[in-house]
């Protein structure tokens, strides 16, 4: 979707709340409205007008990125707002609640207070271009779908050939460089490589365990591909499952395909979550199973939509999001398996593609 469609539709937002401009500080809100790639700058748009202003170390790249933005050279500080928003016309200035600091705010406050723009205030909005980025467009999807790629050949090229004695470390180290091998930008988050008891920490960072023959090994993986963010997790196992694994890992797994093969277009998060959840539930792991059932993914690895028991938007048609079921159990292990799947036509398409293991082997 081109940048002046987006920010057409930003601008009708800003009709309807009463809003004569929009300071956005979110990188991703930044790159998403105007192409902007920089890691430092804010975007002032008004109905009729679009600034980004950036320090001098990017003014150039800005030019060359944001051609349907006026670029101001910013000196630092927070002075340059009111005079800027006084020459767009603005008074009531929105700004995103959810990512400006405390500090940023009270500085922003304070010049326009010192101002002659007498009347100049600002106004909390919360995820008013985050809505907008909830439905994916085709390009948008297309490199999705090309992180997407990346990660599910770098988990099967790594995970097909672990072998007891190798550490967390060195798995989470040749799973990034499969990655990059295959045109990553980066990783959309650090790789979670949990082997044994780690496996019930969701968030278990690497360490130099050694992985043993016969236990669970969670891996939570996401290639960055131009900016897009790919999110998968596999449960491992080296060797043969005994039976407790057998029967968690099934459970996950039916929770999952069933999450995938009945969640629609017009259900809410919450309603989407409760397929997974009551399956875990019925079977006795509740309580066990801590997190939402997923979170949508594009620019950031965790954005709208949510998936969850409090997810009370419903999901549409165009939304990409995760379907990450798991089951957690103190000094045994974890097991999660993680999808990214897209609604078209009322129901899921599932877009990852790496292997799952067969818990009946």
């Amino acid at each position: 979707m081109s940048v002046s469609t987006k920010l057409q539709r930003l601008r009708s937002l800003l009709a309807e709340r009463d809003l004569d401009g929009v300071l956005i500080s979110n990188d991703e809100n930044r790159r998403y409205l105007s192409g902007f790639t920089g890691s430092a700058g804010y975007l002032l748009i008004s109905g009729d007008d679009s600034v980004l202003g950036t320090d001098f170390r990017y003014v150039e790249q800005a030019g060359a990125q944001a051609p349907e933005f006026r670029v101001e050279r910013l000196a630092g500080g927070s002075a340059w707002l009111p005079e800027l928003a006084a020459g767009m016309g603005i008074r009531r200035i929105g700004f995103e609640s959810q990512d400006m600091t405390v500090h940023a705010h009270a500085a922003f406050r304070k010049a326009l207070e010192e101002s002659d723009s007498d009347g100049m205030a600002l106004v909390e909005t919360s995820d008013l271009v985050d809505g907008l980025r909830t439905t994916k467009y085709d390009d948008e999807r297309a490199l999705l779908e090309r992180a997407i790629e990346i990660t599910d050949e770098a988990m099967d090229e790594v995970g097909g050939s672990l072998e007891p004695g190798v550490t967390e470390r060195e798995v989470a180290w040749e799973m990034e460089k499969a990655m990059r091998g295959r045109g990553a930008e980066g990783l959309a988050f650090d790789t979670i490589v949990a082997a044994g008891p780690n496996g019930a920490l969701p968030h278990h960072r690497p360490s130099d365990r050694v992985i043993a023959e016969g236990e669970p090994v969670v891996i939570d993986m996401g290639a960055k591909y131009e900016g897009y963010c790919a999110d998968l997790t596999r449960t491992l196992l080296i060797g043969e499952p005994d039976e407790m694994f057998r029967k968690v890992y099934g459970i996950v797994l039916r929770a999952q395909l069933e999450a995938e093969g009945r969640v629609r277009s017009g259900m809410t998060g919450t309603e989407a979550d409760a397929i997974s959840r009551d399956i875990i539930a019925a079977a006795g792991y509740g309580d066990n199973f801590g997190h939402s059932l997923g979170h949508g993914v594009g620019l950031a690895v965790h954005e709208l939509p949510w998936v969850s028991p409090r997810a009370d938007e419903p999901l549409e048609d165009g939304m990409i999001f995760t379907i990450e079921p798991g089951i957690y159990i103190s000094d045994w292990g974890g097991v999660r398996i993680e999808d990214i799947v897209v609604l078209e036509d009322g129901a899921a398409t599932v877009l990852s593609r790496a292997r799952k293991l067969d818990p009946g082997r």
